[in-house]
């Protein structure tokens, strides 16, 4: 399960509208994939289609898509969205994670 802040929810709604999907029939697409500085990165775009294997969920009113593979590195992740001084932009509070650089873009396990 991926959880979605009130703030990053507002966030999604707005960013999802402005990029022409619609946000109670689309999906937030979140992913895990090499790279980064701390050696694994997120992913997240939108998305209209769900793919063979995907794992979806729904919270706060935001419909989440997940590949098979990402699911394992996300369970119980937060998406937030932070406009504060060290950068805007939505954050992944990932308890799984061991280490995390210090943009909040990649980690690791």
């Amino acid at each position: 399960m991926i959880k979605v802040s009130d703030i990053a929810k507002n966030k999604v709604i707005e960013l999802m509208t402005e990029d022409g999907y619609n946000s109670t029939s689309d999906y937030v697409r979140v992913g895990v994939k090499s790279g980064g500085c701390s050696g694994l990165s997120y992913d997240l775009k939108f998305d209209k289609e769900q793919a063979e294997g995907d794992k979806v969920f729904e919270d706060n009113g935001i419909k989440i898509i997940v590949d098979k593979k990402s699911f394992l590195y996300l369970i119980g992740t937060t998406l937030e969205y932070s406009g504060g001084l060290n950068g805007t932009g939505f954050v992944f509070n990932n308890p799984n994670a061991s280490r995390t650089c210090g943009c909040g873009e990649s980690f690791s396990l």
